[in-house]
């Protein structure tokens, strides 16, 4: 079963993941972030990955905390529901419009960490939620999942379409990378033998 289950605590934050790769898409999302909660819900519903993800943070300060941890968890999470990433696909991309907007993104499942972020939004915030906590949320998530994650918005204007589009991109290119390949058998999908 390609689950795992991650609990964090810091000073700033108490953080929950529950991840289940073979899922049907159920989310239970509470960050107390509202924007981030729907982000959540949204890319729970694109990946089909059951998502159970419980932050306790110090939103009197700033979502900054929460957000960051909440990525360092899921891609604890999903590095270990991965194992050895035996028969998956790897990669994957897609070109995703969310009206006005388009966005391309690509993903290497490598073992390797790197974010490219080409994303511009034209508000600093949306409702109360930091626009740039999204490249912070997306940095933790492929550091501790170690993976290669590339992002190009192509077209946008709205704040809101540009984020939700980054969020369904991820989900959506995560649901076809972690995807099994039959013709694989099992086997790791490197020349090196590992990943």
């Amino acid at each position: 079963m390609r689950s795992a289950e991650i609990k964090r605590t810091t000073a700033e934050t108490k953080v929950s993941v529950a991840l289940d790769l073979d899922g049907t898409g159920k989310g239970e999302i509470s960050t107390k972030i509202g924007f981030f909660d729907h982000m959540m819900q949204l890319f729970t519903a694109h990946s089909r990955y059951d998502l159970r993800l419980e932050v306790e943070g110090d939103t009197c300060v700033d979502f900054h905390h929460s957000v960051e941890d909440a990525g360092i968890a899921l891609g604890q999470a999903l590095k270990k529901a991965l194992g050895n990433k035996g028969g998956i696909a790897r990669y994957a991309d897609i070109v995703l419009p969310m009206d006005e907007t388009l966005m391309m993104c690509a993903v290497d499942l490598s073992g390797r960490a790197y974010l490219n972020y080409d994303v511009l939004t034209y508000t600093e915030k949306v409702g109360d939620f930091d626009c740039q906590l999204v490249k912070e949320f997306l940095l933790a998530l492929v550091r501790n999942a170690e993976i290669t994650l590339h992002f190009k918005m192509l077209a946008g204007e709205n704040s809101h379409h540009i984020l939700e589009a980054v969020f369904k991109a991820l989900a959506r290119v995560l649901r076809k990378a972690t995807d099994i390949d039959e013709r694989l058998q099992g086997a790791i999908p490197s020349s090196k033998g590992a990943l």
